[in-house]
């Protein structure tokens, strides 16, 4: 489009809305971005909303926007969607020109995360100072927020991440390389910088900057209980002459991070959102009309009753892309946490310091502790408890693991190898007593899941690896186990210092509050992170202690039990490939008529099962590190339970219960199969002569066969019986000719059920083995022999039938010492 002249703001959208439709992507951003650089505040406006919604989607999930989700760099549109949205690009060119004027803009309460939504909607403020003086009631009774456009902007790319998501037909791509996970990545390097400031706001407007957003002046009674901004005290308190830059550009910073704390940290249950809220916050619904005269007059309470019904019925489980986004998140507030400097840190644990840190650095300072320390437990604990027994569950894993690992974010060089496990630190110990519970019931949580996974499967053994390697790092342990001594410390010497109970941060009290009480005692931090969580009423089960240790070694049993299952299904695999050569395709490799499965996946074989082996054994080797358990009692009780195990598998069916139509499986059968442990032979059990065609046999010959064998037996039945049934020599040799014996002992050890009747077999002639390449190859091999002996056709016909006869003839008089010896 050239440069567009000045139009009312109601054809400029309807031209955007009809280009939206018309022109390819290209143009229409750079249209945008002239209408961005031309067009005063007052005209953006009214397209801002249309805008960030043909971004980002609408928030009900039906206008898809430009799909940022699956957007990759192998896209042409990729780079230049990045561009546009770049933190200096020309949206959040907009985004700070609207600033600028103060606009606002309407989220409805609905689209909030559903603990939220049911807080305000029963008429409790959310601590987070981010909803403060924010609600509207508007005629429709519908209960809104009005953001400010940074905010609004905030929102919307959040909240991207939790609308459904449409695969196209054929789809697959890796979530990191999507346009969304790097813009992410991109906004939280430029707000949460590690070295340095946040870089100031590029739009000037003619006040020559852009300040922070100003307190609304309608409050809710009982709602102001907090201040409106984590760092008030450094943004409003200052002249705008006089103000530092950093100071006027962090609310940014806070914004940015408190909205997506509060939008992809959620899931969880309504009843644990309102145990960390204050108790100052409860508003009644007739303090709600009183403040809002225009809502109607009984639209309150009937939307309240039914509140926490209807958010349990929305209630959902984050997906993995939402898991991995979360964990970029995590890793990026380590390594800005990490980067304070230490004479900063240093200064703000001294009472009598006259160092003033910068509102960065002061941020860097209470960030994990301030915004995501209980909220990330909780989301974790709720997928933990909710994510399926599936491989799936590494990304939840990850994140875990690393919010867990702080050290791994400070931005130091490692010096040791990398498979050798680094000593943690002494200063990291504060960060573990006050995260007890992430480390000990997350992972009292996780055992009660690995004991329910099949641990042959290499990804589950991973995880189990994962986990013990990172648990068995030297130092930590005994960080763990500090923690949980100073808080099983006695009660009564806490009484004196907080009368009215453990309070956290996010329950009435601000990191950066000097009327906050300094808690130097590590025994009163431990207690009120704990408390703050669980309530005063837990009952904390100690990760050293009798109970878990128990399951601990539950857990080694089955790793053990796994280990050894890998290993003989590894090396039946190893003796299967190395049968099955060139020659086998002839028939001449392992045939099995009866092949049985052995519980595990095709991909699980070979080189995946001696990794599986080896991630166990080295698991094994950590969890003893940890527990400190005894390696020569270990070892001995492992093998001892692997040479049991090894008998039980050759004689033992799964665990079952004889029932009415058979066996039937138990709860510790399924776990055995599901394992590899044990297994049922399964056989074919109809007619030998119907069995599938194998692929070493002669489809054609087989059917051929099967009819001149059906032909004779029918002609011949009588005789081939009556010759069978005589017990002389003669009776004998039919026997070994005409019959199976082996038909009836499958029949009598089948575990399939009681209805399998043993069928006798009558005597007949099967022809079906020379359909079989093998047969056929020997068949020609001996021709070729008998060809260069110069014997012709039929004589070497008669040599190979005489052959057979002498063979049944000697198996007819010694067969049965050869199968006694």
């Amino acid at each position: 489009m050239a440069a567009p002249t000045l139009q009312q703001p109601s054809f400029l959208l309807a031209n955007l809305k009809a280009d939206s439709t018309t022109k390819p992507l290209l143009h229409r951003c750079q249209d945008l971005v002239k209408i961005i650089d031309e067009y005063p505040a007052k005209e953006l406006h009214s397209i801002f909303p249309w805008l960030v919604e043909t971004v980002f989607g609408s928030l009900d999930g039906i206008i898809s926007g430009w799909n940022l989700r699956l957007l990759h760099s192998r896209s042409p549109e990729y780079n230049l969607v990045l561009d546009f949205l770049n933190p200096s690009g020309p949206m959040m060119k907009l985004v700070y020109k609207l600033q600028a004027e103060e606009y606002k803009y309407e989220v409805p309460v609905n689209y909030l995360p559903g603990p939220i939504k049911a807080c305000i909607q029963q008429g409790v403020l959310p601590d987070c100072p981010l909803f403060h003086n924010k609600l509207q009631f508007p005629l429709s009774g519908l209960l809104t927020l009005n953001f400010n456009p940074f905010e609004f902007y905030m929102f919307n790319l959040a909240y991207c991440l939790l609308t459904p998501k449409t695969y196209p037909p054929g789809h697959h791509g890796n979530t990191a390389d999507t346009a969304y996970f790097v813009l992410v990545d991109t906004y939280l390097k430029y707000f949460l910088p590690s070295e340095g400031n946040v870089p100031p706001s590029p739009f000037s407007d003619s006040r020559g900057s852009v300040t922070a957003p100003r307190s609304s002046g309608m409050s809710l009674s009982g709602y102001g209980v907090h201040s409106s901004s984590l760092l008030k005290h450094h943004i409003f308190h200052q002249p705008t002459v006089n103000a530092d830059p950093a100071a006027q550009e962090i609310w940014r910073t806070e914004t940015l991070l408190q909205m997506f704390v509060e939008v992809w940290l959620h899931h969880y249950s309504l009843e644990m959102y309102q145990k960390l809220q204050s108790p100052q916050v409860k508003v009644s619904p007739a303090r709600l009309r009183l403040r809002f005269p225009c809502a109607p007059p009984h639209s309150t309470e009937p939307a309240l009753k039914q509140t926490a019904h209807a958010y349990y019925l929305q209630k959902s489980s984050p997906t993995e892309e939402h898991v991995l986004v979360v964990r970029l998140l995590v890793k990026h507030l380590h390594a800005f946490s990490n980067s304070l400097k230490p004479e900063q840190l240093s200064a703000s644990g001294s009472a009598h310091s006259h160092t003033h840190p910068s509102p960065l650095e002061e941020f860097k300072r209470v960030v994990v502790q301030r915004f995501v320390q209980q909220k990330l437990y909780l989301f974790l604990q709720h997928c933990f408890g909710h994510w399926p027994l599936d491989a799936s569950f590494r990304a939840i894993l990850e994140t875990w693991l690393s919010f867990i690992q702080p050290w791994r974010y400070t931005g130091e060089k490692a010096t040791a190898p990398p498979d050798q496990n680094r000593t943690v630190p002494e200063k990291w110990e504060a960060f573990v007593q006050e995260n007890l519970l992430v480390y000990t019931k997350l992972f009292q949580v996780f055992l009660n899941r690995a004991v329910r996974t099949d641990l042959v499967n290499a990804k589950n053994a991973l995880m189990i690896f994962r986990v013990a390697k990172v648990f068995s790092q030297p130092n930590l342990p005994e960080m763990i186990q500090k923690g949980e001594q100073l808080f099983l410390e006695p009660e009564h010497v806490l009484h004196h210092r907080q009368p009215r109970g453990y309070l956290s941060p996010s329950q009435g009290g601000s990191y950066l509050s000097p009327r906050q009480r300094t808690v130097t005692d590590t025994v009163f931090k431990v207690k009120s992170h704990v408390y703050s969580i669980e309530g005063q009423d837990c009952q904390y089960k100690q990760m050293f202690g009798t109970e878990l240790r128990a399951a601990v070694m539950k857990l080694i049993q089955q790793i053990a039990q796994a280990r050894q299952t890998a290993k003989r299904i590894s090396d039946h695999s190893s003796e299967i490939a190395a049968n099955n050569s060139f020659m086998s395709w002839f028939g001449l490799g392992t045939q099995d008529q009866n092949h049985t499965f052995n519980g595990t996946e095709a991909e699980e074989s070979g080189e995946c099962l001696k990794k599986t082996h080896d991630l166990l054994d080295k698991a094994l080797e950590f969890l003893c590190q940890i527990f400190k358990l005894n390696q020569g009692q270990l070892t001995q009780l492992i093998s001892n339970m692997g040479s049991s195990e090894d008998d039980a598998n050759g004689r033992q069916l799964p665990d079952c219960v004889q029932g009415q139509s058979g066996l039937i499986l138990t709860d510790l059968g399924r776990m055995q199969i599901i394992n590899g442990l044990r297994r049922f032979d399964i056989q074919y059990q109809g007619d030998p002569e119907l069995q599938p065609i194998r692929s070493y046999e002669n489809a054609a010959l087989v059917r051929l066969f099967y009819r001149i064998s059906t032909a004779i037996n029918e002609r011949f039945g009588p005789r081939m019986n009556v010759l069978c049934s005589r017990s002389d020599f003669l009776g004998r040799m039919g026997r070994h000719y005409l019959t199976n014996p082996e038909t009836f002992t499958r029949l009598r050890h089948s575990p399939v059920t009681q209805r399998t009747m043993e069928r006798p077999r009558h005597p007949r002639i099967s022809l079906r083995p020379l359909a079989s390449y093998r047969t056929l190859l020997i068949l020609l091999l001996l021709y070729m022999i008998g060809a260069l002996l110069s014997f012709g056709p039929v004589s070497s016909t008669l040599l190979i039938i005489s052959g057979a006869f002498l063979y049944g003839l000697f198996m007819t008089l010694f067969g049965d010492k050869i199968k006694t010896h």
